[in-house]
């Protein structure tokens, strides 16, 4: 039993709490501090032990929770976090990102606050990271074999590190100039530190991973050459094809990519020269965020941090409710409005905008975007007659989402009728000895799947390598 069997009716749900706004604003540190450790015990006792947990069904890892949760709230550090390291290789990165689809499973959020199962978790990993619980494992016994992964994103890695274990020599191919992937260039540092992503790095190559920095597979070498010189490789790159927007305007100047934003945002937080003429800065501007999601969020953040003097943020689909609809039951991910840090930070949002044209300004710049209001009937999209409307946009980024993986075709792989890699229930693609996993396997999904395809890809591939 977890703590006090009771411990779910004495203890409410807390969140760990957030810096001020006002602080928080002005820098690209983490925005929430680290519960402390009576917290973390207080919020695991509140785990009512079920006799069918669904947490296990609602996270794609399989995460032993009920059980780690009990080992948090008697204070084992080692226990919980061998529990944890069993099934997640990077519970330090979902920790802090991943959506916790775990958490609308949880039975107690039938009728109550779900168990803070994210931040449970975060606090069992960074208790062992200061422990010292947490070091390189070097597997006792080598086989011999050489293997390939292409792309250090979490499905990469994650493929990296199990194979790794299972004693294989595995070297990870990235074309960026540091490893990390959509961790490293995407998700801004006020969500996920670089520290954190370098510390889990430092582990891995001294327990004999090799990085191969700044190679573009396709170009600077083939994957003839990599079947060649590996006895298998997994290509796990991510779903970077963003979706665009073919309006009237489109091609004006102040229209970018979310990920053209957030990438180079991050690169000038590392301490990367950008060029001048290069530079997408909001200081001062209107900036208008198409795309309602998680993505759009961080543009949101990152346009408030650089000063922005107003952020919009629009959405195509209606407002999602706040609470579950009849249609969506427990345990199922719902879609609800979520409201993030970055939104509190201060933006205006809006649903059920279309954008008809971007309009334009001196130099060929966006000023504006000309927009309807549209409903959805009968499963097909209607705009709203006498609803026209336009907001003023000195910069627009489009974060509507991804399409697909690049260079898929190039590498003369079969794929599905969505674009991406197809393989067999073994992750294997239609060429021998060739996996892939992740975002170019499944499509543009979570952090927590990518982890999962990259375990399991890991563990199909070990078994082929036997």
């Amino acid at each position: 039993m977890v703590g006090d069997p009771k411990g779910f009716l004495k203890f409410g749900r807390e969140n760990s709490s957030y810096r001020p706004v006002c602080e928080r604003v002005k820098d690209y540190d983490l925005v929430f501090k680290l519960r402390s450790t009576e917290k973390s015990r207080e919020q695991a006792q509140r785990c009512m032990d079920c006799g069918v947990p669904f947490c296990h069904f609602g996270c794609p890892l399989g995460n032993i929770i009920p059980e780690w949760n009990e080992h948090l709230f008697h204070d084992h550090p080692a226990k919980a976090f061998t529990l944890l390291d069993a099934t997640n290789i990077l519970p330090e990165i979902t920790g802090r990102v991943c959506p916790a689809p775990c958490e609308y499973a949880c039975v107690l959020g039938i009728n109550d606050d779900p168990v803070t199962v994210r931040e449970n978790e975060l606090a069992i990993v960074e208790a062992a990271f200061a422990a010292g619980l947490i070091k390189p494992q070097s597997p006792k016994i080598r086989t011999g074999k050489k293997v390939a992964v292409v792309g250090s994103g979490p499905a990469g890695l994650a493929t990296a590190g199990n194979l790794n274990r299972f004693g294989h020599e595995v070297t990870v191919y990235e074309r960026e100039e540091r490893i990390g992937g959509i961790m490293r260039y995407g998700i801004p540092d006020f969500k996920l530190e670089k520290s954190i992503l370098d510390r889990r790095i430092k582990l891995w190559e001294a327990a004999g991973i090799k990085f191969k920095t700044n190679v573009n597979i396709g170009q600077d070498i083939t994957l003839a050459q990599l079947k060649q010189d590996y006895a298998a490789l997994c290509l796990a790159g991510g779903a970077k094809v963003p979706r665009d927007l073919p309006i009237a305007g489109r091609d004006l100047k102040g229209v970018y990519f979310a990920m053209e934003y957030l990438t180079q945002s991050n690169r000038r937080v590392a301490g990367e020269k950008i060029p001048a003429d290069k530079v997408i800065d909001a200081k001062g501007k209107k900036v208008v965020v198409i795309g309602g999601g998680d993505t759009g969020s961080d543009c949101v953040g990152t346009a408030n941090r650089q000063g922005a003097a107003c952020v919009v943020q629009i959405e195509l689909m209606p407002q999602p409710p706040e609470c579950r609809a009849s249609d969506c039951p427990w345990p199922k991910y719902p879609l609800l409005l979520k409201t993030t840090s970055s939104h509190e930070e201060g933006s205006q949002r809006q649903w059920s905008v279309l954008t008809k044209k971007f309009i334009e300004g001196q130099g060929s710049r966006v000023k504006g975007l000309n927009c309807v209001k549209v409903e959805f009937k009968d499963k097909k999209m209607i705009e709203v007659p006498g609803t026209e409307f336009e907001i003023e946009a000195d910069l627009v980024f489009l974060a509507m989402g991804f399409v697909g993986a690049e260079q898929v075709k190039e590498l003369g792989l079969e794929v599905d009728n969505r674009g991406n890699v197809k393989t067999d229930n073994n992750y294997m693609t239609s060429t021998s000895g060739v996996f892939s996993a992740g975002d170019m396997h499944r499509g543009q999904s979570l952090i927590v799947w990518a982890i999962y395809e990259g375990r399991e890809a890991a563990k199909a591939m070990d078994g082929f390598l036997k």
